[in-house]
């Protein structure tokens, strides 16, 4: 089963990506250094770069059943920031969300991450986890208040590339379970 191409919320359309997006995704966030602070995706230096992004959030659709989705308010419909699901098998898949500086501490990554939850359900991921840095509590609140369970069972390190460019760091490890496991 495919996701969806767009899902409303009460304020907010996550849809799918397209390449007319790029200038408007690299200058509402993807170039903001505050906003990708505490990404795991290197901050975008020109259009090219957010292009290119957008090429991989397209084969992401293609060979899964989901993808990147870019956020809109409902209300006056400009870009807020972007979430989605990147897959490691069809059971399992990542998630997160990156919002531009005039949206944070309004609700929107609740709201959005509730939708990549329900969207995760319903095309049959089973574990969908999330990586967050230490410091970024703001984004481990967000996820905890969806219900995603904070896993200390295995350290993990991931690379933060706008913060400490070429080394790991540890991380909080998230994760929630949408379908038991079958067999």
């Amino acid at each position: 089963m495919k996701a969806l191409p767009e899902v409303a919320t009460p304020r907010l359309m996550l849809f799918r990506p397209r390449a007319a997006d790029a200038a408007d995704v690299f200058e509402r966030y993807a170039s903001d250094p505050e906003v990708t602070r505490f990404l795991g995706w290197p901050r975008h230096r020109s259009v090219a770069d957010t292009e290119a992004f957008l090429a991989f959030s397209e084969s992401e659709w293609e060979r899964w059943p989901g993808g990147p989705y870019l956020i809109r308010s409902r209300g006056d419909g400009r870009l807020l920031g972007g979430t989605g699901l990147e897959f490691e098998t069809q059971a399992h898949a990542a998630t997160g969300y990156v919002l531009a500086r005039d949206a944070w501490g309004q609700g929107f990554a609740t709201e959005a991450l509730t939708a990549v939850i329900d969207v995760a359900r319903q095309v049959g991921v089973a574990r969908l986890r999330a990586l967050c840095h230490p410091q970024h509590r703001a984004s481990w609140r967000v996820l905890e208040k969806c219900g995603f369970v904070h896993d200390t069972s295995r350290p993990e390190q991931a690379e933060f590339p706008n913060l400490a460019p070429g080394q790991l760091q540890d991380v909080r490890r998230y994760e929630i379970v949408l379908q038991p496991a079958s067999g």
